[in-house]
């Protein structure tokens, strides 16, 4: 067998699947900014929570918050 095929065998394609599906379902800090730019051309002021943005992006954004019109959670700076 080859190096690769070793490789492969020792590899939990599903375990490593079923991770990317669940940070593919997380939403990122900039999508969670567009979102809220987006919410204040609707509404005219940002919005209070990210609660609110619920029909504005696909995903879990649970980890977000909005602070002074801008989103604060993981990967914000």
């Amino acid at each position: 067998m080859s190096v690769a095929g070793v490789c492969y065998s020792q590899l939990d394609s599903e375990a490593v699947e079923r991770k990317a599906q669940v940070v593919a379902d997380r939403a990122t800090c900039r999508a969670v900014d567009s979102a809220i730019v987006a919410y204040v051309g609707v509404h005219g002021k940002a919005p209070a929570s990210v609660a609110e943005l619920a029909g504005y992006l696909k995903g879990d954004i649970t980890a977000y918050r909005v602070v002074g019109g801008q989103a604060a959670g993981p990967g914000c700076s």
